[in-house]
């Protein structure tokens, strides 16, 4: 989804603040801001999902990673995160018109603005929906997208670094590697919060200034705060998937193992790489990563031909 956001929605941005125009016009008008919030809610439900993921392994390390998720629970999981986002971000579709404004020096021509404004040739029933997701969206946008992921995942991710210091005190040997993994695993989800936070903040401000102190703020004022918030959103996009790919050494690897998988160099060194003495430490890394299935199968039979 971060991909689609940069490669979608920041060509169709720039473009309409370098004409005044919208490059589809009404569609575009409206895709936009309904990918945008769709955006905040796989997000939002993304970082919630990954610290009950985190609070679960950190509870008992030894049985959750003895466990073999399946891929039907693993879509599962997905399917209510990113259809559970696609139809909280529906209201946006109708909340959008593409109204047009007089130039501002004379001979050029008129521009175009994405504006709020429910269309009254809808039905009733949509009609009276929209105004009530109208009234209530700036407590939505800010209770839904902001404070839930903020607060929840603050909450979490304290209980579970208390967890994980526990099981520090009263881990063996063999477990301490992965309880290491587990913490840094942590540290990865509050940063990943942390830059959602921030990013977000904008628009909520921009939603509130909205609501409140239009009649006081400029209009180029208002569009600046706009287009701020609108950036910092493709700012995280941009920064979300390198943060990850910094911070969580499974993730950096099965995304070089899926990118090298056709180099005939990257297979050499990859059969070269499973020796005795590496096999357990790059297995349990892997065992964190969403590819850990095949890892763990490997580390079975491992393990067993050691021990014979």
């Amino acid at each position: 989804w971060d991909f689609l956001i940069v490669f979608f929605c920041l060509p169709l941005v720039i473009f309409q603040e370098l004409t005044k125009k919208w490059l589809l016009e009404d569609f575009s008008c409206k895709i936009v801001p309904y990918i945008e919030v769709a955006s905040l809610g796989v997000t939002t439900f993304t970082l919630c999902a990954l610290c009950i993921d985190r609070f679960r392994a950190a509870t008992n390390v030894q049985m959750y990673y003895e466990m073999i998720e399946n891929c039907t629970s693993t879509t599962a999981k997905l399917a209510v995160i990113w259809v559970g986002a696609l139809l909280l971000a529906l209201p946006e579709v109708v909340l959008r018109q593409l109204a047009r404004e007089e130039p501002e020096y004379s001979g050029s021509p008129p521009g175009e603005r994405c504006v709020v404004k429910i269309s009254t040739a809808l039905p009733d029933t949509i009609y009276v929906l929209a105004l009530t997701y109208d009234g209530a969206r700036l407590w939505w946008y800010f209770g839904c997208y902001f404070c839930l992921p903020t607060l929840f995942t603050i909450t979490c991710s304290l209980v579970t670094a208390r967890k994980i210091r526990r099981a520090e005190k009263a881990c063996t040997r063999g477990n301490k590697r992965q309880i290491q993994l587990e913490s840094q695993m942590n540290c990865t989800v509050v940063a990943l919060t942390i830059l959602y936070g921030f990013c977000i903040i904008p628009e909520n401000i921009c939603n509130i200034v909205t609501a409140y102190m239009s009649t006081g703020v400029s209009r180029q004022t208002m569009d600046l705060l706009h287009l701020i918030s609108q950036f910092l959103l493709f700012f995280k996009s941009c920064v979300t998937p390198v943060l990850l790919f910094c911070l969580c050494k499974p993730f950096s690897r099965a995304f070089m193992e899926c990118c090298c998988c056709c180099c005939d160099e990257c297979i050499q060194k990859s059969s070269t790489v499973t020796s005795d003495d590496n096999d357990n430490e790059y297995t349990t890394e892997l065992e964190l990563s969403p590819f850990s299935t095949i890892r763990r199968e490997m580390s079975t039979f491992a393990s067993v031909g050691t021990h014979c």
